[in-house]
């Protein structure tokens, strides 16, 4: 079976509340495409307002991070229990950011995968390299030791249903993009590594984002990427241009 594609919108800290609900009400009628899996990753404040607005609608939710705890003294914190019961189906586990800026190394982030996978929540695990990590020429392995480090203790069937996005840190926010034969190779590559982990039937399962700047110019020809199962969009999920990405197939 080939496996549904899906798009999944990074808010990053962006929109009030207020702001974040008329974001959802414009795009509305432009992300109704029933070939994709379509996922607005929000703020936390932005949450419960979203969950209404998208009611009733083929958007799904998604948080951009959550506690490796239950509850407890964790000032600014959110729990898995907390998304759930505001209808958080998806999570952002390991975002470039959250690497760079608040230290989270691959022994914290695979609490936090355990965490999502033990509470019902599919988690979205980033991994990607630096600029001088391509030039040096490690990309594929420091990604697969990402990865395999990530997904320590979690089941072939947990990650079947899993989704990873490949992240390039140097296509993020910059305007370049990998060309998509390098985008190709390293989702490829990703593939593979989650096949040595577990095994071919698995990988096979698991959908793979491109996650560096992805636009409605240049979405149709990585998505025709047999391992680019769908793309973890940033700045262009904020505007109309996302409808035409979610739409790539139209």
């Amino acid at each position: 079976m080939a496996r549904k594609k899906i798009i999944a919108g990074n808010w990053k800290m962006n929109k009030t509340p207020s702001e974040a609900k008329e974001l959802a009400a414009l795009l509305a009628p432009l992300v109704n495409n029933p070939d994709v899996d379509v996922v607005y990753c929000v703020p936390a404040i932005d949450i419960v307002p979203v969950a209404e607005a998208i009611r009733g609608t083929n958007v799904q939710l998604g948080a951009e991070n959550l506690s490796d705890q239950n509850s407890g003294a964790f000032t600014g914190e959110i729990s898995a229990d907390m998304l759930l019961d505001a209808g958080v189906k998806y999570v952002i586990i390991g975002h470039s950011e959250r690497r760079q800026y608040y230290h989270e190394d691959d022994a914290f982030l695979n609490r936090k995968v355990l965490k999502a996978l033990e509470k019902g929540l599919i988690p979205i695990l980033c991994c990607g390299e630096t600029l001088e990590q391509r030039e040096a020429g490690v990309t594929l392995d420091w990604i697969s030791l990402q990865i395999k480090s990530d997904l320590q203790g979690v089941t072939a069937e947990q990650v079947a249903g899993m989704v990873i996005a490949y992240e390039p840190i140097w296509a993020i926010g910059t305007g370049r993009t990998a060309t998509s034969d390098q985008a190709e190779e390293v989702c490829a590559a990703i593939r593979r590594t989650i096949a040595e982990i577990y095994d071919a039937g698995t990988a096979e399962k698991v959908r793979i984002q491109y996650g560096g700047s992805m636009n409605a110019g240049n979405c149709k020809e990585l998505l025709a990427k047999p391992d680019i199962d769908g793309g973890l969009i940033g700045g262009a999920a904020l505007k109309e241009e996302f409808g035409r990405i979610v739409n790539y197939n139209k």
